[in-house]
Protein backbone atom coordinates (compact mmCIF):
# COMPACT_ATOMS: atom_id res chain seq x y z
CA UNK A 1 0.00 0.00 0.00
CA UNK A 2 2.61 2.16 0.69
CA UNK A 3 4.55 1.89 -2.65
CA UNK A 4 1.38 2.39 -4.13
CA UNK A 5 1.00 5.54 -2.65
CA UNK A 6 4.45 6.82 -3.60
CA UNK A 7 3.53 8.31 -6.74
CA UNK A 8 0.23 10.40 -5.40
CA UNK A 9 2.68 11.87 -2.62
CA UNK A 10 5.52 13.22 -5.40
CA UNK A 11 2.30 14.73 -7.51
CA UNK A 12 3.27 13.78 -10.93
CA UNK A 13 2.37 10.94 -13.23
CA UNK A 14 5.37 10.30 -15.19
CA UNK A 15 4.86 7.49 -18.04
CA UNK A 16 8.06 6.34 -20.53
CA UNK A 17 11.93 6.72 -19.65
CA UNK A 18 13.16 9.44 -18.28
CA UNK A 19 14.42 12.26 -20.17
CA UNK A 20 17.85 11.73 -21.99
CA UNK A 21 21.21 13.12 -19.33
CA UNK A 22 23.30 15.79 -22.09
CA UNK A 23 27.19 15.42 -20.76
CA UNK A 24 27.80 18.17 -22.99
CA UNK A 25 26.57 22.09 -23.49
CA UNK A 26 26.82 22.10 -26.99
CA UNK A 27 23.22 21.65 -28.76
CA UNK A 28 23.20 18.24 -30.36
CA UNK A 29 22.52 19.87 -33.84
CA UNK A 30 25.34 21.69 -33.65
CA UNK A 31 27.64 19.17 -32.23
CA UNK A 32 26.36 16.34 -35.72
CA UNK A 33 27.16 19.44 -37.54
CA UNK A 34 30.91 20.05 -36.31
CA UNK A 35 31.42 16.34 -36.31
CA UNK A 36 30.15 15.79 -39.39
CA UNK A 37 32.59 18.97 -40.69
CA UNK A 38 35.78 17.47 -38.94
CA UNK A 39 34.54 13.86 -41.22
CA UNK A 40 35.02 15.79 -44.56
CA UNK A 41 37.86 17.57 -43.99
CA UNK A 42 39.47 14.04 -43.38
CA UNK A 43 37.89 13.68 -46.76
CA UNK A 44 39.41 16.27 -48.56
CA UNK A 45 42.64 15.97 -46.35
CA UNK A 46 42.45 12.14 -48.54
CA UNK A 47 42.19 14.12 -51.64
CA UNK A 48 44.68 16.83 -50.99
CA UNK A 49 47.27 14.06 -50.02
CA UNK A 50 47.50 12.57 -53.94
CA UNK A 51 47.75 15.96 -55.03
CA UNK A 52 50.55 17.47 -53.09
CA UNK A 53 52.01 13.56 -53.99
CA UNK A 54 52.08 14.46 -57.93
CA UNK A 55 53.43 17.91 -56.69
CA UNK A 56 56.43 16.78 -54.48
CA UNK A 57 57.12 13.38 -56.87
CA UNK A 58 57.27 15.36 -59.86
CA UNK A 59 55.21 13.24 -62.60
CA UNK A 60 56.36 13.65 -65.48
CA UNK A 61 54.88 17.16 -67.29
CA UNK A 62 55.00 18.75 -63.63
CA UNK A 63 52.33 20.51 -62.96
CA UNK A 64 50.24 22.77 -65.18
CA UNK A 65 50.78 23.88 -67.89
CA UNK A 66 50.92 20.86 -69.42
CA UNK A 67 50.29 20.50 -73.28
CA UNK A 68 49.84 24.15 -73.70
CA UNK A 69 47.47 24.15 -71.47
CA UNK A 70 46.74 25.59 -68.36
CA UNK A 71 44.49 26.42 -65.14
CA UNK A 72 41.75 29.48 -65.88
CA UNK A 73 43.30 30.97 -62.55
CA UNK A 74 41.35 34.39 -63.28
CA UNK A 75 38.13 32.91 -63.58
CA UNK A 76 38.42 30.65 -60.56
CA UNK A 77 39.56 34.02 -59.07
CA UNK A 78 36.58 35.86 -59.83
CA UNK A 79 34.41 32.57 -59.14
CA UNK A 80 36.23 33.01 -55.71
CA UNK A 81 35.67 36.42 -54.53
CA UNK A 82 31.39 35.42 -55.61
CA UNK A 83 32.16 32.58 -53.19
CA UNK A 84 33.44 34.85 -50.57
CA UNK A 85 30.51 36.96 -50.74
CA UNK A 86 28.13 34.48 -50.41
CA UNK A 87 29.44 34.20 -46.84
CA UNK A 88 28.85 37.68 -46.24
CA UNK A 89 25.55 37.47 -47.21
CA UNK A 90 24.58 34.68 -45.33
CA UNK A 91 26.43 36.26 -42.37
CA UNK A 92 24.00 39.37 -43.00
CA UNK A 93 21.13 37.02 -43.12
CA UNK A 94 21.84 35.43 -40.01
CA UNK A 95 22.77 38.67 -37.99
CA UNK A 96 19.43 40.36 -39.49
CA UNK A 97 17.06 37.35 -37.86
CA UNK A 98 18.81 37.22 -34.58
CA UNK A 99 17.32 41.28 -34.87
CA UNK A 100 14.22 40.40 -35.76
CA UNK A 101 14.71 41.47 -39.01
CA UNK A 102 12.68 39.17 -41.33
CA UNK A 103 13.61 41.51 -44.72
CA UNK A 104 17.39 41.05 -43.99
CA UNK A 105 16.47 37.10 -43.36
CA UNK A 106 15.03 37.09 -46.75
CA UNK A 107 17.07 39.33 -48.64
CA UNK A 108 20.45 37.71 -47.27
CA UNK A 109 19.65 34.31 -48.06
CA UNK A 110 18.07 34.81 -51.37
CA UNK A 111 21.30 36.84 -52.09
CA UNK A 112 23.77 33.68 -51.06
CA UNK A 113 21.72 31.17 -52.72
CA UNK A 114 21.88 32.90 -56.01
CA UNK A 115 25.93 33.66 -55.74
CA UNK A 116 25.95 29.99 -54.22
CA UNK A 117 24.14 28.89 -58.01
CA UNK A 118 25.96 31.26 -59.88
CA UNK A 119 29.89 29.91 -58.21
CA UNK A 120 28.54 26.26 -59.25
CA UNK A 121 27.44 27.55 -63.08
CA UNK A 122 30.64 28.80 -63.80
CA UNK A 123 32.52 25.92 -62.20
CA UNK A 124 30.58 23.82 -64.85
CA UNK A 125 30.93 25.86 -67.24
CA UNK A 126 35.01 25.82 -66.86
CA UNK A 127 35.16 22.12 -66.93
CA UNK A 128 33.21 22.15 -70.39
CA UNK A 129 35.70 24.33 -71.58
CA UNK A 130 39.49 23.87 -69.89
CA UNK A 131 40.39 21.58 -72.89
CA UNK A 132 41.11 18.41 -70.46
CA UNK A 133 39.34 15.55 -69.60
CA UNK A 134 39.93 13.55 -65.86
CA UNK A 135 41.34 10.26 -67.92
CA UNK A 136 44.09 12.31 -69.74
CA UNK A 137 47.23 12.34 -67.01
CA UNK A 138 47.33 11.87 -63.39
CA UNK A 139 47.49 15.53 -62.56
CA UNK A 140 43.85 16.31 -64.81
CA UNK A 141 42.59 13.37 -62.93
CA UNK A 142 43.94 15.34 -59.08
CA UNK A 143 42.38 18.44 -60.48
CA UNK A 144 38.74 17.03 -61.68
CA UNK A 145 38.44 15.23 -58.07
CA UNK A 146 39.65 17.82 -55.58
CA UNK A 147 37.27 20.55 -57.69
CA UNK A 148 34.84 17.95 -58.12
CA UNK A 149 34.70 16.95 -54.45
CA UNK A 150 33.93 20.54 -53.43
CA UNK A 151 31.48 21.12 -56.53
CA UNK A 152 29.35 18.18 -54.41
CA UNK A 153 29.57 20.01 -51.67
CA UNK A 154 28.35 23.22 -52.86
CA UNK A 155 25.56 21.37 -54.40
CA UNK A 156 24.68 20.04 -51.17
CA UNK A 157 25.18 23.48 -49.50
CA UNK A 158 22.28 25.12 -52.09
CA UNK A 159 19.98 21.99 -51.35
CA UNK A 160 20.48 23.42 -47.49
CA UNK A 161 20.17 26.82 -48.30
CA UNK A 162 16.98 26.38 -50.59
CA UNK A 163 15.16 24.88 -47.57
CA UNK A 164 16.10 27.63 -45.45
CA UNK A 165 15.13 30.15 -48.02
CA UNK A 166 11.78 28.39 -48.30
CA UNK A 167 11.07 28.56 -45.17
CA UNK A 168 12.52 32.25 -44.15
CA UNK A 169 9.13 33.09 -46.49
CA UNK A 170 7.23 31.17 -44.60
CA UNK A 171 8.16 32.72 -41.54
CA UNK A 172 9.77 29.46 -39.52
CA UNK A 173 12.23 31.58 -37.79
CA UNK A 174 12.05 34.43 -35.25
CA UNK A 175 15.41 35.62 -32.91
CA UNK A 176 14.55 33.55 -30.57
CA UNK A 177 14.02 30.46 -33.07
CA UNK A 178 16.29 30.64 -35.75
CA UNK A 179 19.13 27.60 -35.26
CA UNK A 180 17.42 26.26 -38.40
CA UNK A 181 19.32 28.99 -39.79
CA UNK A 182 22.71 28.91 -37.99
CA UNK A 183 23.53 25.09 -38.26
CA UNK A 184 23.86 25.20 -42.42
CA UNK A 185 25.39 28.47 -42.39
CA UNK A 186 28.39 26.47 -40.41
CA UNK A 187 28.04 23.87 -43.30
CA UNK A 188 28.10 26.91 -45.99
CA UNK A 189 31.24 29.25 -44.27
CA UNK A 190 32.95 25.49 -44.10
CA UNK A 191 32.41 24.98 -48.16
CA UNK A 192 33.64 28.76 -48.77
CA UNK A 193 36.39 28.24 -46.41
CA UNK A 194 37.83 24.93 -47.98
CA UNK A 195 37.29 26.63 -51.73
CA UNK A 196 39.64 28.96 -50.66
CA UNK A 197 42.06 26.17 -49.45
CA UNK A 198 41.60 24.47 -52.99
CA UNK A 199 41.76 26.89 -54.84
CA UNK A 200 45.21 28.46 -53.10
CA UNK A 201 46.78 25.28 -53.74
CA UNK A 202 45.52 24.07 -57.08
CA UNK A 203 45.33 27.55 -59.35
CA UNK A 204 48.08 29.91 -57.25
CA UNK A 205 50.76 27.97 -55.80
Amino acid sequence: MEAASIPAAHGHDHHGPPPANRSSRVEPALLGMLLFIISEVMVFGAFFTAYFFIRVVAVPGGWFPIDDMDLPVAVAGVNTAILVSSSLTLHWAQTSIKNGNRFGLQAGMSATFLLGLTFLFIQINEYVHIGFAPQDNAQATVFFSLTGLHGAHVTIGLILLGMVTIRAFRGHFSPEHHQGVEIPGIYWHFVDVMWIVVYTSVYVL
